[in-house]
């Protein structure tokens, strides 16, 4: 009682600042939080699941950096009604979750339909529309059944264009009557990046010298995953809109991680370098669905390491998507790497031909978080936002990802975690960023705090918390963060911390110096 009783008070300090009301977003925006099936669930072996490519990844020595899984996690399968009620206290109106595709096709299209699993995802969305939360459904975050790997290779072969579009079909059969929002992917740009070029996230492919691989092929193999990713949207995307959308009423779309990129120096060099690092990075999924091809950009400089559309995967393109899903975190500065050598600091991107750092003239862009790279960079919101607005006709966007990356280990202490006035500040700032592109014509539609809980935070394992809420891994009991119950306060009193327009990246991220 006395932990809450600190957070309370702590609460107090957090309005003496000016505000912007919640009545600069439209009264029908979707506010959420947002989590993921393999990061919060646990029940890895329960409900008749299989394994999945992460179940088997996390168990290889050497591969998570505490050495934990996602056997347990949260324990959301077995805990789900209690994270409802978190949600609802805290008034948000959509929950954006994945569904585990090994809890509903344990074996892909080789086996049956899980009716446990169905049965579970059945029983959350029902839970979540019963308390006035809107599900907001993501079909593929990162993890598949692994005998999809072990089979053919997963996202190596066409072949997982078919099971990715039976898998969406049994989803939208089961669930569609209810769901209203789908999206086909989670950040397949980063799932490619880490799968198939650095061979840090399953199935640990790549070479040298971007990483030290059993196998594969750091120059083709993230773009030919990417194409079958690419089409596997546009075959779930035809299959929904020509025969479930006019009936069950919903929408569908594709979520990319979208960092934004500053020039380091204000020179054509580096601004053309930025351009084409966001086209590499984002453009490379968006512009095939939107647009039916890869960008220029990339083109450019990949001839013919990139995969060609034939006139039936053009035609499935059509199909496209009726919103973008932006998941914004964090701002780098990038270097030119075509006309100049790039051989300090930074990390190198060979395609690009660029590389990205944080720091400028011995300044760091913003404050660092709690991952390398991360930094606190409030304005990178709407200049990522307002790209994706230009390139893609304004298209309805969702910020579908949005947090604070806070550090922790076993000695924290709780009260130093749960006292976190910096992610406060880091939503806040960003959400006024967000509000700044809207003014600007921007077709935002919702926005969702990652995350609810903290979580298996993939290879960091359990040393990165995001959660407005604070989880003991240990009893899993959840603790309300200060930052749960400033979400919660905007919420209800529509009310948040404006900051004053100006580099952010220069202030220290404290609220006062007295708290």
């Amino acid at each position: 009682m006395k932990s809450l009783a600190f957070l309370f008070f702590l609460h107090l300090f957090v309005f003496v600042f000016s505000r912007v009301d919640r009545s600069c977003f439209p009264p029908d925006f979707l506010f959420g939080t947002a989590t993921s099936s393999y990061q919060i669930e646990g029940a890895y072996l329960e409900g008749n699941k299989s394994l999945s490519n992460w179940d088997v990844f996390t168990h290889i020595k050497g591969t998570i950096k505490d050495g934990s899984t996602a056997d347990v996690a949260d324990d959301h399968y077995h805990r789900y009604l209690i994270d409802i009620e978190l949600m609802h206290s805290l008034g948000v109106n959509s929950y954006r979750f994945s569904i585990s595709w090994s809890r509903i096709l344990p074996r892909g299209r080789f086996g049956e339909v899980n009716r446990a699993g169905i049965e579970f995802y059945d029983t959350l969305i029902d839970s979540l529309l019963v308390r006035g939360i809107q599900p907001f459904v993501t079909l593929s975050h990162y993890d598949i059944p692994q005998e999809l790997e072990d089979r053919y290779g997963a996202w190596l072969n066409s072949q997982i264009q078919e099971d990715f579009g039976y898998f969406a079909e049994v989803c939208f059969r089961a669930f569609g009557d209810r769901v209203k929002y789908w999206t086909t992917f989670n950040e397949p740009n980063v799932m490619v990046h880490f799968g198939y070029r650095l061979g840090k996230y399953p199935p640990a492919r790549c070479s040298q010298p971007n990483g030290d691989c059993a196998s594969g092929s750091s120059a083709i193999e993230p773009y030919l995953a990417a194409h079958n990713v690419i089409l596997s949207h546009a075959t779930a995307a035809e299959i929904y809109k020509s025969k479930y959308q006019k009936k069950q009423g919903g929408s569908i779309g594709i979520v990319m991680s979208a960092f934004w990129f500053e020039p380091l120096r204000n020179i054509p060099e580096d601004i053309s370098a930025a351009e084409r690092i966001v086209a590499f990075d984002v453009a490379w999924f968006l512009d095939p669905i939107v647009h039916g091809d890869y960008p220029p950009e990339m083109r450019q400089i990949l001839g013919s390491r990139l995969p060609t559309f034939s006139t039936e995967d053009r035609r499935k393109l059509h199909y496209k998507l009726d919103f973008i899903g932006i998941n914004h975190y964090s701002t780098q500065y990038v270097k030119d790497c075509m006309f100049s050598p790039c051989n300090s600091g930074g990390a190198y991107y060979e395609d690009p031909l660029a590389f990205t750092t944080g720091e400028r003239d011995g300044q760091l862009i913003g404050a660092r978080m709690g991952l390398p790279d991360f930094y606190v960079v409030p304005y990178g919101m709407e200049r990522i936002v307002l790209y994706i607005k230009e390139r893609y006709n304004n298209t309805p966007m969702y910020i579908t990802e949005n947090g604070y990356a806070q550090e922790s280990n076993a000695t924290t202490p709780m009260s130093d975690v749960v006292s976190d006035r910096v992610r406060i500040e880091y939503l806040s700032s960003y959400l006024s960023s967000l509000r700044d592109a809207m003014r600007k014509g921007a077709n935002v539609k919702g926005y969702f705090a990652w995350s609810l809980i903290d979580n298996f935070e993939w290879v960091e394992g359990y040393k990165i918390r995001y959660g407005l809420y604070y989880v003991d891994y240990k009893t899993l009991e959840r603790t309300p963060k200060l930052s749960a119950l400033w979400y919660k306060d905007f919420l209800n009193t529509a009310k948040i911390l404006e900051h004053t327009k100006g580099d952010f990246s220069s202030r220290k991220l404290s609220l006062r110096s007295s708290i």
